[in-house]
């Protein structure tokens, strides 16, 4: 065989088994066989690929990982087994899965500033703030329907929220929290069905102040009847979406929908606010109804009790964190990156340690961006002023693929649609990579 894989040359050989949970057709014969000691990923993945059109002569190559017990493989056979201590005169079991990296790369959008933050959790749009004081909203990703314009400084901040369908609205009806450097929470809503040839121009139906600083991280609660907000004031604050005497909640859109939008808005300040932060709280995620946490530039992570307000984990990590992401196992695991090169993972269930239970050290400059998979313990991504965004495995230390579209620094990534990742930057573009397959 070439060079990509399996070495004719190589003498030392190892019996192994492949097994797999993927489905046919990707299943092979599960009795073993004699490999090349030497192979690495790529050849055993050229192995796998050959038993399997030999079963079936249309199977089109695919690309696979694998693992024995349970870690990924990220060197040549022997070698792990002897890092590992691994007996090579047994037969080795390896399951392989399918490589996680993205199949295709859409051609950016273009936008007029930086794209500072972006929101993936709606598969049927991608919603994107920028530094030019707009939000917008991306059709499949691509199609700019919706422009949402009022705020007086950069947008820092969205999140598509869970709003829940009434009587007065319909499941097409989508609401947007946005925040900006104007100090300003905004909430949107619109209709995701309608469009034309020209983006419609939306204007906010609320408009939350209280912040003494730019807004720099937003996130809904589960319930999608509150926001929470963090800023460079320093303080966390919690806002109701809709309250009494907002009106019906059709005619607020309808009237958003008109070309002016410079209206009046309807004004709300904060319901509560969490003090403790010492510097900028830079992230804040609201995983569950009663527990907020939260990153700062004051090197610690904390988690609140929403009811009393108070803190109830506080962890100094020493680094100045830029994000943070609550997900993996049971949901607990929280990971953080920020003013290092360094993605860290930890586990709060862990009493007395404020060690990382993860270190994933490839990126060569700040981190802007982390984010588990929705639906894997054990995938996330991270996003970085070195101009990349990496996939990664809980299972290994090595990145599973590098998306390098972006020629500056990438400021925010979301995953989109399972198996996508949009990503935005200093090089004012919006990219979406698809095809990623998580198994």
């Amino acid at each position: 065989m070439d060079s990509n894989g399996i070495n004719e040359d190589s003498s030392r050989q190892v019996r192994v088994r492949f097994v797999t949970k993927l489905r046919p057709p990707f299943k092979v014969p599960t009795t073993s066989i004699a490999v090349p000691a030497n192979l690495s990923r790529m050849g055993l993945s050229e192995i796998v690929n050959l038993l399997l059109k030999n079963s079936n002569t249309e199977f089109q190559t695919t690309p696979f990982d694998f693992l024995i017990d349970g870690e990924l493989i990220r060197m040549p056979l022997e070698q792990f087994l002897l890092a590992k201590g691994i007996s090579a005169e047994k037969i080795i079991e390896i399951e392989y899965i399918n490589a996680v990296a993205p199949q295709k790369q859409r051609d950016p959008s273009l936008h007029d500033d930086w794209v500072s933050t972006v929101d993936g959790t709606n598969p049927r749009f991608v919603l994107t703030g920028c530094y030019d004081n707009l939000a917008r909203i991306w059709k499949d990703g691509s199609i700019c329907t919706h422009v949402l314009q009022g705020h007086n400084g950069a947008v820092t901040s969205v999140n598509i929220i869970n709003h829940k369908a009434t009587s007065s609205t319909s499941s097409n009806d989508i609401c947007i929290a946005t925040g900006s450097k104007d100090k300003t929470l905004r909430l949107w809503m619109f209709d995701a069905v309608e469009s034309g040839n020209n983006p419609v121009r939306i204007g906010a139906f609320k408009i939350l102040k209280g912040h003494t600083s730019s807004v720099q991280s937003i996130s809904a609660k589960p319930s999608g009847d509150m926001v929470c907000s963090g800023s460079w004031d320093c303080s966390i604050k919690l806002w109701k979406v809709a309250s009494e005497g907002d009106g019906d909640s059709v005619s607020v859109k309808k009237r958003r929908l008109v070309d002016d939008v410079d209206e009046p808005q309807l004004e709300e300040d904060a319901t509560a606010e969490l003090v403790g932060h010492t510097q900028c709280v830079s992230s804040v995620v609201w995983p569950e109804s009663q527990t907020i946490y939260s990153a700062s530039w004051d090197h610690s992570i904390r988690t609140w009790d929403v009811q009393t307000g108070k803190a109830t984990w506080n962890m100094v990590c020493g680094k100045a964190l830029n994000c943070l992401d609550v997900g993996g196992e049971g949901s607990a695991l929280l990971v953080a990156g920020g003013s290092d090169p360094v993605l860290r993972v930890w586990d709060p269930r862990k009493p007395g340690s404020t060690a990382p239970i993860f270190q994933f050290s490839s990126h060569s400059s700040w981190i802007s961006t982390c984010k588990w998979h929705p639906r894997s313990i054990f995938h996330l991504l991270s996003a970085s002023y070195d101009g990349n965004v990496m996939l990664w495995d809980l299972r290994t230390a090595w990145p599973l693929a590098k998306i390098d579209m972006h020629k500056d620094k990438v400021l925010c990534a979301d995953w989109w649609k399972d198996d996508s990742i949009a990503s935005g930057g200093a090089d004012s573009k919006l990219f979406i990579s698809s095809g990623i397959s998580i198994s």
